[in-house]
């Protein structure tokens, strides 16, 4: 190990449609919007402050093409990937610079077609799972998202 990390892990909802780029050769990237929100309550005024900070997501290959099937704009993702600026040359000679998130894993937490299938079925069962849940007694709006 070299002594360095460079490892980001966000969970947040889609800002847009995942947008495709096809390249010769078959390979593929997709870019799209990631929103995370903080909320925090200013002492001063007893406001409830949400402040959202955009990231912008790149998806390879078959990833991007999963990504591109089942999500759509206000989706709720977890990823991880590790941070990557780039810069290029704009038409009019001016440089441009970003900073993007590389994507390595992810995680479909919430899509709106389920969300929309859940409005519409009446009985629902259980997803199951491989772990178990503590039962704690922790608040609804005690969440950080």
């Amino acid at each position: 190990m070299n002594g360095t990390l460079n490892k980001v892990m966000l969970i947040g909802h889609l800002g847009d449609e995942v947008k495709m780029h096809y390249f010769d050769g078959g390979n593929c990237i997709g870019r799209f919007p990631l929103a995370t929100n903080e909320v925090y309550i200013n002492k001063q005024t007893n406001e409830k402050i949400t402040s959202t900070e955009w990231h912008n997501l790149v998806v390879r290959n078959k990833a991007a093409e999963i990504c591109e099937k089942y999500l759509s704009k206000g989706d709720k993702i977890y990823v991880e990937g590790r941070i990557k600026s780039r810069q290029w040359q704009a038409e009019d000679g001016t440089t441009k610079y970003t900073t993007e998130i590389q994507v390595t894993e992810f995680t479909f937490l919430t899509t709106k077609k389920e969300v929309d299938g859940l409005k519409t079925t009446q009985h629902l069962e259980p997803k199951s799972t491989n772990f178990e849940t503590p039962n704690l007694a922790t608040p609804e709006n005690d969440l950080p998202f």
